[in-house]
């Protein structure tokens, strides 16, 4: 057990303004760099291989990066991540070809995946009870959900006004802005391991049931994001809706699962995580089952609104119950874990199911993970422990 300093509401504050300017960073670039490919007469699917290298990155890097946290803190790795990020958009200004945008793609999708497990760690040491877990898990994830926005809208008014030099120059500056943040955050004591402690796998940690129904639900949850992202255009396509229409119905989606983050620090201390996430994942098994029935733009649209609120619920529950479930000496590789098993997810299945859409029609893509996420909530309700196990609070 290590003795934490409590981490005050500004101290917090500074950290998700810090998460957001480098969130932005890549969410801005992902946003500007296939756009900018396609003006030069890229092929989709080349721009299909640069979208998933945002991801790849964090694949490969995410339990080394892990392990890397739990030795060395926050700071270093932050501070790593920030050099990173920048040095990687400002690749673009100089070349902006396509082979510079790809290096741009896995530096800055690296760097956000490194710094959020960095954070996360932070942040969940810091927290004094489960409640606050929740609570400040629920603050945490606002971030990312405002970057998606800030990030894409500030590259494209940057894009129409000066250009795509403009645009990397101005987003390689958001990192630099994220050190100015935190860099005044106070370092936590590192955690004493005890005497005779062995070094273990990473894999070792999927040994726990818990952590194994953990991931589980995790990564059913992660491919209802992605199946929801990739298939509703395509769905609106065959319907025969405006691009303005399709957009509406994936802005509030993600409208939807931003709200619900807000409100859901006045209610951690009311909430239990297995309930939440059981809750969400069958309201998301009806969601996809009447999703593709809906004969209009406007009730396509209800159903996204209710499926963000029931999927941007879970975000804080499964960190809040990640922390509580694995030792504080290993944290950061729990975190790293459970991003190399999304990050892949985000990059096999859109292949996945673009693939079966095609084949058996995106209708019953839909039925089929609704399906397997109705399958998975009994993972989600076993979730709740006997004893809480939690290592420190």
């Amino acid at each position: 057990m290590t003795a934490v300093t409590p981490l005050s509401s500004t101290a917090l504050a500074r950290l998700i303004a810090g998460h957001i300017c480098l969130h932005a960073c890549m969410a801005g670039v992902r946003m500007a760099a296939p756009l900018m490919a396609l003006r030069e007469g890229y092929s989709a699917w080349a721009v299909g291989v640069l979208l998933s290298l945002f991801a790849l990155t964090q694949v490969f890097l995410a339990l080394p990066a892990g392990r890397y946290v739990d030795r060395h803190g926050f700071k270093r790795p932050i501070g790593l991540c920030v050099l990173s990020a920048s040095f990687g958009t400002g690749l673009a200004v100089v070349w902006p070809i396509f082979p510079v945008l790809c290096m741009s793609a896995l530096l800055t999708g690296g760097s956000t995946g490194v710094a959020a497990i960095s954070l996360q760690r932070h942040v969940g040491r810091s927290a004094q009870s489960t409640s606050e877990l929740k609570r400040m898990f629920s603050w945490l994830s606002i971030g990312p959900a405002l970057s998606n926005f800030v990030g894409p809208l500030s590259a494209g008014l940057l894009i129409d006004a000066g250009g795509f030099r403009v645009a990397y120059f101005a987003l390689a500056f958001l990192p630099l802005m994220t050190w100015l943040w935190v860099r005044r955050t106070v370092e936590l004591p590192p955690v004493v391991m005890p005497s005779g402690t062995h070094k273990a796998s990473s894999w070792d940690l999927l040994r726990q049931p818990m952590m194994r129904r953990l991931m589980l639900v995790n990564w059913l949850l992660s491919s209802c994001w992605d199946v929801h992202t990739l298939v509703v255009p395509v769905l609106g396509h065959e319907r025969g809706l405006s691009a303005s229409a399709i957009g509406a119905i994936l802005g509030g989606f993600a409208l939807a699962a931003t709200t619900v983050r807000v409100a859901l620090p006045l209610l951690a201390a009311h909430v239990h995580e297995w309930v939440v996430v059981t809750i969400a994942m069958l309201c998301t098994a009806v969601l996809f089952g009447v999703y593709p029935l809906m004969p209009s733009a406007l009730m396509m649209g209800a159903c996204s609104v209710l499926l963000g609120f029931a999927l941007g619920s879970v975000q804080p529950m499964i960190m809040s119950t990640l922390h509580q479930i694995t030792p504080e000496a290993r944290h950061g590789e729990a975190l790293g874990f459970r991003m190399m098993a999304i990050n892949a997810s985000s990059v096999l299945m859109p292949m996945l199911f673009g693939s079966a859409g095609a084949v058996i029609g995106v209708s019953l893509v839909f039925w089929v993970v609704g399906a397997g996420v109705a399958a998975g909530s009994r993972c989600a309700w076993h979730l709740r422990p006997p004893v809480l196990v939690a290592h420190k609070l």
